[in-house]
Parts: C-alpha cells; sequence; structure tokens
C-alpha cells in the first residue's frame, strides 16, 4: 500500500512540476511579446506558479515520509529460504547430511573446558569483571597464547586457498549494520557508542559486506575471496544458566570469517566450497563434526541457505 500511494504522489508531483515548467515558459514568452514583468496578467501567471511549488514542496514531503516508512518495512522481511532448506519450525527439522571423525565417548573423569582452564591457568573470569563486567575473559599465559596461534593458523589456512586477508575497523555505522542484515532486527544485541553513529561490531561480516556495499562488481572480477580477523562484541541479551559457563556466549570473542562475493549464478556452488574450506580447518584440527542443512524455521533473519 505504501508503495502504490508513493508512486501515485510521484506522478501528482510530476504533473505539477510540468504544469510549473508550462508557466514559466509562458511568462517568459509573455514579457517577451512585450507584456510589462508587473501587469495583471504576468503577475497572475507568478502566483500561479507559486501556488504550484508549494504543492510540490508539500507532495516532496509527503513522498520524504512514504519512502522512509516503506524502507522501515522492507528491513523487516526477512530473507527468503532457498529451495533446498527443508520444510520445519525448529533445530528439531534440521537435516543431517554428513559427518567425519568420531565424537569421543562421554566419561565421568573428562573435564569441562572452564575445569581444564582453571586447572591450567588459561583464562580469568572473576578478575575481568573488576575490569569490565561479568562474561568477559582474560586469556592468561598458555591461554593467550593458544588463542593468538589459531588466529593465525586459520588465516594462513584460507590465506593459502585464494582468500585474500582482511583486518578491518571493529568500529561500524549504522549503515553497515543494515546493509548486512543486523539492523533494525538485532539493535538489542549490539554494543553501541553514545557520542556516534558508531557500533562495535558483532561480527566480521559486517565490515567486510561493506567494503563492497553500493559498488557494482564487474563480472570478470568474480569470485572475490575475504578472509578477515575481528575481536566481536554482542550483548547476548536473554542467554543464562549452562549456556553461559566458561567461555560460552561471551560479550567479547574472537573469530576468523570467511566472505564470497559471487554472481548469483554459482552462489549455492560458492556455498558448497566455502563449506568445505571450513571443514578442512576442522579436519586439520582433529574435531569431530556434523554438518546439518537447517529447516526454514531455523534459519537466521538474512540467511537462504545454511
Amino acid at each position: 500500500a505504501a508503495a502504490l500511494q508513493e508512486r501515485d504522489l510521484e506522478a501528482q508531483r510530476s504533473d505539477l512540476q510540468a504544469e510549473g515548467n508550462r508557466i514559466g515558459k509562458e511568462v517568459g514568452l509573455k514579457i517577451k511579446g512585450g507584456a510589462a514583468p508587473n501587469s495583471p496578467e504576468v503577475q497572475e501567471l507568478r502566483n500561479e506558479g507559486n501556488r504550484i511549488k508549494q504543492q510540490v514542496a508539500v507532495l516532496e514531503e509527503e513522498e520524504k515520509a512514504l519512502e522512509t516508512k516503506l524502507r522501515e518495512q522492507l528491513l523487516t522481511l526477512p530473507n527468503l529460504p532457498s529451495p533446498d532448506a527443508p520444510n520445519g519450525r525448529s533445530e528439531d527439522d534440521n537435516v543431517e547430511i554428513k559427518r567425519w571423525g568420531n565424537p569421543r565417548e562421554k566419561e565421568d573423569w573428562l573435564e569441562e573446558h572452564w575445569q581444564i582452564a582453571e586447572r591450567l591457568e588459561l583464562f580469568e573470569a572473576e578478575r575481568s569483571v573488576r575490569i569490565a563486567q561479568s562474561r568477559f575473559v582474560t586469556l592468561m599465559g598458555q591461554g593467550a597464547r593458544l588463542e593468538r596461534s589459531l588466529i593465525n593458523f586459520m588465516l594462513d589456512l584460507h590465506s593459502g586457498k585464494g582468500y585474500r586477508e582482511v583486518l578491518p575497523p571493529i568500529l561500524v555505522n549504522s549503515a553497515s549494520l543494515t546493509g548486512s542484515g543486523q539492523l533494525p532486527k538485532f539493535a538489542e544485541e549490539s554494543f553501541r557508542c553514545a557520542d556516534d553513529d558508531l557500533w562495535l561490531t558483532p561480527t566480521a561480516e559486517v565490515p567486510v559486506t561493506s567494503l563492497h556495499r553500493d559498488e557494482v562488481i564487474p563480472a570478470e572480477q568474480l569470485p572475490l575471496k575475504y578472509v578477515a580477523y575481528t575481536p566481536c562484541f554482542r550483548r547476548e541479551a536473554g542467554s543464562y544458566g549452562k549456556d553461559v559457563r566458561g567461555l560460552n556466549r561471551l560479550h567479547q570473542f574472537d573469530k576468523v570469517e570467511l566472505l564470497k562475493w559471487v554472481h548469483p549464478s554459482t552462489s549455492y556452488d560458492e556455498l558448497d566450497k566455502l563449506r568445505l574450506d571450513a571443514e578442512r580447518l576442522l579436519q586439520k584440527l582433529g574435531l569431530p563434526y556434523r554438518v546439518l542443512l537447517m529447516c526454514g524455521g531455523d534459519l537466521g533473519f538474512s540467511q537462504s541457505k545454511k
């Protein structure tokens, strides 16, 4: 409805502007034909032209308001699931398509990761509350070294597969968050700077996506492949209980992200290649895993296939 109304207003404004231009030309012709600039007939035409200008200004304001409303409505629409996405409402309807490795059997003597970290003094949780607040950690000693090593390992591995390494800003503007589907839906999950139009990035996907925002990429340059490391920041509102123990659901964490810009006709093929690159990483680390094809009900707001 808003789109139809916007088109009607645009048509009205266009007609009025055409009439205004016609009157302006008529005023010029009459003066050129000998009429005095302040004569009644010329003045009447000018008054009519001024009335049209006022009407055009009102219509332009209405168009601007409708454009804003229409944009807000469009931003609330999720991406359409691909034909490959299984029908379903929740994670229970996801389909396993692959598994690699054999998970270790659960035994009573095995420790949780936070128990191992405490024994080996890999990170500080309680002292980090003093520095920031809860759900922040300070990696210490071998914990900090392990994090740094994993980041370098991932960047080097993917750079060797043709991904271009990127180290982007970790403060991003609202347009970057909007263009990557984070705003307006996930505003409450993000940290915002008080005095600037800047946010702490929730994922490297946001700044790296905006590297090419508002650009047209020549087809012959595709695919573009990037690998990026950033610290990531999320408020994780609503997370509690067992899901936030140790290094789970932190407000700050490190992430290495793979992104591709591809031709639409090869999109899903390139997605499969990207997934295999991510799997290769897990295989080199010896981490057993499963691959799930997510159903429509478990897809994220901006996702088509996952």
